[in-house]
């Protein structure tokens, strides 16, 4: 729920029954619940943001804490979609665009796409002509797509830090054809900080946020003959490269590593060591992050959740230190990536770590 709705608001008692029916999985409840709203007076761009953007980020909270399954955070997820559907071609909702042009795209590889339709119908609501593209957009696809329209702004979303490379190359691809990029998500960091390292032209916490960045005018002309190398030197030492392609050959060897030496992983289920393979992959994936934003902060904070995630399932977080001292073994001549790992390491023990000298 956002900061500014509590549960004796109308907009929170409205989020309350609306969690009950779409955890019913009664879509036809949720829907009616909403548009009943509507025809009341409340505003549609309140209703997706005050409402349905907020069951969807509880439905996110209750599945971190092991509270509901992943088959209901899909259709959770699936009933928030369509409820934005319905909610969006109500007919109070402004049928013709009085405004410019804003093509709406998730990054590659990212593949939740509400936060971006929000946005794309919030700002469709504001008066935009949106080209709403939907999630996992390739930066290939993406430009051919402003050769085509010539927007005034792409909006790109992003939830995975994972996926900061690939919205690097998108932005820098978009700039390059003059289309400058406002991006937004939880990929960015806080504060956005990976926005600004990354070149964006402009950051937002949130869709309010964007639109309302949007309605005070063009954003700012993209710097031309920009590389993305120019934003990130430190990429230079392959590091990043280098860890990245190598990535199911480390997750293989920490794997064997973690049978080796504890015998109770040899006797896991097919399942168990699907899940397990998983985790680790993950673990090389956000390290892989991490080391292309030169920021262990990013490293700890994926290890923080992660423990969280897994206490919540009764896997004891000190599981994680294992694979992290096996990682380093298998990455010892990588000296950033080495003390990333230790200083993830440290985190989970709440022992302060040190960073070694460049």
């Amino acid at each position: 729920m956002s900061p500014s709705v509590t549960s004796a608001s109308p907009a929170g008692e409205l989020c309350a029954r609306v969690w009950e029916s779409v955890m019913a999985f009664d879509e036809a409840a949720t829907v009616a619940t909403l548009l009943r709203a509507l025809d009341a007076g409340m505003s549609a761009e309140a209703l997706l943001l005050d409402v349905i953007a907020s069951v969807q980020g509880r439905v996110g909270r209750e599945w971190a804490a092991n509270r509901i399954t992943v088959a209901q955070e899909h259709a959770a997820t699936a009933i928030n979609d369509r409820a934005l559907a319905a909610v969006a071609l109500h007919r109070s909702v402004p049928a013709s665009p009085a405004r410019g042009r804003i093509t709406v795209a998730c990054v590659d590889g990212e593949w939740h796409a509400l936060p971006a339709r929000l946005l794309a119908e919030v700002l469709r609501i504001r008066g935009w002509r949106i080209d709403y593209l939907g999630a996992q957009v390739t930066a290939p696809h993406l430009v051919a797509h402003l050769h085509r329209t010539g927007p005034d702004a792409v909006a790109l979303s992003g939830s995975l830090a994972t996926r900061l490379p690939a919205a690097h190359a998108t932005i820098t691809a978009c700039q390059a054809v003059g289309t400058p990029v406002i991006v937004g998500g939880a990929a960015f960091g806080p504060e956005g900080r990976y926005a600004r390292l990354l070149g964006a032209d402009a950051w937002a916490p949130d869709a309010r946020a964007a639109a309302d960045a949007l309605d005070l005018g063009p954003l700012p002309q993209p710097r031309p003959g920009h590389q993305a190398i120019d934003d990130l030197p430190h990429l230079k030492d392959q590091e990043y490269t280098l860890v990245a392609r190598s990535r199911p050959r480390l997750v293989r060897a920490v794997f064997e590593a973690l049978e080796a030496a504890h015998p109770a992983v040899r006797d896991y289920s097919e399942a168990q060591r699907e899940h397990t393979a998983e985790d680790l992959s993950h673990v090389v994936e956000f390290l892989a992050a991490a080391l292309y934003t030169d920021d262990e902060d990013l490293f700890g904070g994926f290890l923080l959740w992660t423990a969280g995630v897994l206490e919540a399932r009764r896997v004891p977080a000190a599981s994680l230190l294992s694979a992290l001292a096996f990682l380093e073994r298998e990455l010892q001549d990588f000296p950033r990536a080495t003390t990333i790992l230790r200083a993830g390491a440290a985190r989970l023990t709440h022992i302060p770590a040190t960073r070694t000298a460049e």
